[in-house]
């Protein structure tokens, strides 16, 4: 009589082979020495994830990138993108010759104006960049940057504008940025994870950011950004409760490891394995993690470079946690400062959140470089989208309206060629029209300098070949060295 499997039950193909018969079972012990009681499966280590693009595609620039995320919307023409022309049209109507049958998000039907830049320009370093005063940190190492002017996206909101930067598509539910390439590289780091978020919010109105934009999606949850908090326990439920010692908590974790490998000789389902790997890192983040969260320990110098103030979750300090996870081996750093949503008000918040991130953004670069750092970390700056060049009054005084045809970002770090200016929009900000970059053409760059061809790293999902840069992306090649 055949017994009837339940669904909970029914074993997939490998697991239908692995007990086919004796010989399998004898092949698969050489894979798994754990369940053929040569090893105890207690004293199995947990090997770090390699990557599966191994060996490289091509020979890497960099090993990490830091993605500095302007969360909002940074007004490009009150940063990196100065208009003298739009400026002289202040007060005027918007030619309708720009913003004719165009998507517009909050200024839909609204009469549109002309307004000017809020804030002068300086010639910054000896390459000559053009750099907003609100930025005289930032302008030191200007001789770094790469700034791209023509930087466009496809959408106008906040939410699938976010998705599309984090994941590439405007598909909810695909893998961020940051999975694909710790899928793709594995970590160097022992005790931490390869992906981490920091977020920080020092403004009037915190940009909300999902858990979604550093989600694994359809990849394992091992892959997942973890996000550590500034304020209480970095990680939820990091420390041991009381009375537990560190001994007791291994023995706890070892047993839950053993089921689990037992479960997975059954089934062989790839979500157990990806647990496996979870648990051990949670038992060894309990140790790193807040050592590496304690700033204290860093010297008055470091912290004076950066600004920051032990505890209190700021940009400066978050920056400086940057460093030290770079120090540490982790792939993919990234963090969110949420105020850049700057509807009304415009000039005093992006004044406020300019100073916020201004000198630490300076002080990463430059402690980077005094580390010998900077030669193998990519760094991003920039938001979701930019900021209209016609005026928006809501309750309060004049700000700008998001805007997806053209807008700013940077990047700077090995590979990258510095003190270049990349494409432009025309005379009054509104549309890329020289040298386009699209988010999907700036994800194959990074990829690109960490060794990746984007259009090799893919996953068959729902029949398709999917990968980070959806159907486009092309490598900037003006930018690299």
């Amino acid at each position: 009589m055949t017994r009837e499997l339940s669904p909970a039950a029914t074993l997939c193909r490998r697991a239908f082979l692995g007990r086919a018969g004796l010989g399998t079972a004898a092949l698969a012990s050489l894979f798994r020495p754990a369940l053929s009681g040569r090893a105890s499966p207690v004293a199995e280590p947990v090997q770090r994830w390699p990557g599966v693009v191994n060996p490289l595609h091509h020979a890497a620039r960099v090993k990490r990138v830091i993605f500095l995320y302007m969360a909002g919307g940074p007004s490009h023409l009150e940063t990196f993108d100065p208009k003298p022309a739009l400026a002289k049209l202040d007060g005027q109507p918007m030619p309708n010759s720009f913003t004719q049958g165009q998507p517009i998000a909050q200024l839909q039907g609204a009469q549109l104006k002309c307004w000017r830049p809020q804030f002068g320009f300086k010639t910054c370093g000896k390459s000559g960049q053009q750099i907003s005063e609100l930025f005289p940190h930032i302008g030191t190492v200007a001789d770094d940057l790469a700034i791209v002017r023509s930087m466009h996206t496809d959408a106008i909101n906040h939410d699938p504008a976010h998705t599309l930067m984090n994941t590439g598509t405007l598909i909810s539910g695909r893998p961020s940025m940051g999975s694909w390439v710790v899928y793709g590289l594995g970590s160097e780091s022992e005790t931490l994870p390869g992906f981490v978020v920091l977020a920080s919010s020092e403004g009037r109105s915190p940009q909300p950011i999902s858990a979604r934009m550093w989600h694994s999606g359809f990849l394992p949850g091992q892959y997942s950004g973890i996000e550590l908090r500034a304020k209480g326990d970095p990680v939820l439920y990091v420390r041991s409760p009381g009375g537990i010692t560190r001994d007791r908590q291994r023995d706890v974790v070892s047993t839950v490891q053993s089921l689990n490998r037992l479960q997975d000789g059954v089934v062989d389902d790839p979500e157990i394995a990806a647990r496996i790997s979870q648990y051990e890192m949670a038992f060894r983040m309990q140790a790193s993690v807040p050592e590496l969260m304690d700033i204290r320990r860093e010297p008055a110098s470091a912290l004076d470079l950066y600004g920051a103030k032990p505890g209190d979750g700021s940009f400066a300090s978050n920056c400086l946690l940057a460093r030290r996870l770079a120090e540490r081996g982790v792939r993919f750093i990234q963090l969110f400062h949420r105020d850049w949503d700057h509807h009304n008000d415009l000039v005093p918040f992006i004044r406020q959140n300019a100073a916020n991130v201004d000198r630490a953004t300076a002080a990463l670069i430059t402690d980077l470089k005094q580390r010998g750092l900077f030669k193998d970390t990519l760094i991003v700056w920039g938001g979701e989208f930019g900021r209209t060049p016609m005026v928006q009054a809501d309750k309060g005084g004049p700000g700008r309206d998001h805007h997806m045809k053209g807008f700013s970002m940077f990047l700077c770090g090995g590979g990258i060629k510095g003190g270049l200016t990349h494409g432009a929009t025309d005379e009054l900000g509104y549309n890329a029209v020289e040298d386009r970059v699209h988010v999907n053409d700036l994800h194959a760059t990074m990829l690109h300098l960490l060794g990746i061809e984007h259009t090799r790293l893919s996953v068959k999902f729902q029949g398709l070949d999917v990968r980070l840069t959806n159907v486009g992306g092309e490598v900037v090649k003006p930018l690299l060295m």
